[in-house]
């Protein structure tokens, strides 16, 4: 399998996860003008897209997903609370759409992919991550969560690659421009990862992952310096035998590649 980041941060996300028997987008934050530019952009081919995997009904994950999966003849996933969320909250839309319900620890398949939701921490109406398996190779998706519990990590521990949130650094966010309501927002055990939970957690996970792209990186009170520099700390001497990657919003195109492959 490949992870390729097309877009990630506050102002959309969005990752293509290619395989033997096509591919799926994890998140569909930006216009599906903008997504589908980026795939081509990328070397990548839309009409193998299967499926979108939804994680959570903000803007930033979901805005563009009403017209993709239209525009692509392909379902989305997301678990019950999102699902209801976007159709009655979100949706202007009254075009149909193929929308299916997932759920937490509940294995699902989509062509050859087996997919596994789990539970994460934000505050949204009933948020996940995935684990994705094709052929052997496993890779999991972890943003959007305030924190990492044992049950998250021992998830991660047994995937090849994965996506893991590292948000903000503590000391920009506090000094930064935010309201402080905001602030305690991120912060909270409902909010995002910051730089120092991130780098905990690849340090509870060693060298059991070789792939990692860390992601979803706040553009106001982050920097990718300061988030590789973190990274470093947290892993030690298992850095250098790693492949770890800074997701931007950017995403990936032909001159700035953003992925792995397993």
């Amino acid at each position: 399998m490949r992870c390729t980041t097309l877009a990630s941060g506050s102002k959309g996300n969005c990752f293509f996860i290619e395989g033997e028997s096509g591919a799926l987008l994890v998140d569909a934050g930006l216009s599906a003008k903008e997504i589908l530019v980026r795939i081509a952009a990328a070397g990548l081919d839309a009409g193998r897209i299967n499926a979108v995997l939804v994680t959570h009904e903000h803007g930033d994950h979901l805005g563009g997903v009403d017209v993709l999966v239209r525009k692509l003849n392909i379902p989305a996933y997301a678990t019950e609370g999102t699902i209801h969320d976007f159709l009655n909250h979100r949706r202007t839309s009254a075009k149909a759409i193929d929308c299916r319900v997932c759920r937490h620890d509940e294995e699902f398949r989509v062509e050859d992919f087996l997919i596994e939701p789990f539970n994460t921490s934000h505050d949204a109406a009933e948020p996940c991550g995935f684990i994705i398996r094709e052929n052997g190779a496993r890779i999991g998706y972890c943003t959007d969560t305030g924190i990492l519990t044992p049950p998250m990590i021992e998830r991660l521990r047994r995937c090849d690659g994965i996506v893991l949130e590292s948000n903000h650094c503590p000391e920009m966010l506090a000094n930064g421009p935010y309201p402080e309501s905001l602030k305690r927002r991120i912060r909270s055990k409902r909010g995002h990862l910051s730089n120092p939970d991130a780098a905990a957690g690849l340090q509870a996970l060693g060298k059991d992952v070789p792939h990692v792209i860390l992601a979803h990186l706040s553009e106001t009170n982050n920097t990718p310096e300061r988030v590789n520099a973190s990274a470093r700390t947290g892993l030690g001497l298992f850095y250098d035998d790693m492949n770890v990657i800074i997701a931007t919003q950017c995403g990936t195109t032909k001159a700035c590649p953003q992925h792995f492959s397993l």
